[in-house]
């Protein structure tokens, strides 16, 4: 991954952090690792444990839309990050669990954001 497209991605994950508070989540983990991979931002929602993939993508793209770049294969990813990150956790039962999309375009003046709740 090129320096840029990491400067945009964490510049996405800071807006949609924010925005996530601001909406009343709690934001519990960001960037959780495992061997399977990345989960960007991990927050609560309530009863909900919430699973949240940002995607970011600057106007002018030719690479399609931020909500058309999550996959069939990255779909299936979060949902094993998330049973890793439930076991690593150790919780006493399975969490009320979501999967939520946050994606975002960037212009030079503007960020067009769309939160998709229970995504998948």
């Amino acid at each position: 991954m090129t320096k840029e497209r990491q400067e945009l991605g964490r510049t996405g994950e800071n807006i949609a952090a924010e925005y996530l508070v601001d909406a009343g989540c709690n934001i519990v983990e960001r960037n959780y690792r495992c061997f399977r991979g990345e989960i960007d931002i991990v927050a609560r929602d309530g009863e909900e444990l919430v699973f949240v993939e940002v995607r970011t993508r600057h106007a002018e793209s030719r690479v399609g839309t931020a909500e058309e770049s999550v996959t069939h294969l990255k779909r299936e990813r979060l949902r094993a990050l998330a049973a890793c990150y439930v076991r690593e956790k150790s919780y006493e039962r399975w969490p009320r669990v979501r999967f939520d999309v946050v994606a975002i375009t960037l212009s030079v003046n503007d960020v067009d954001m769309n939160w998709i709740k229970g995504a998948f």
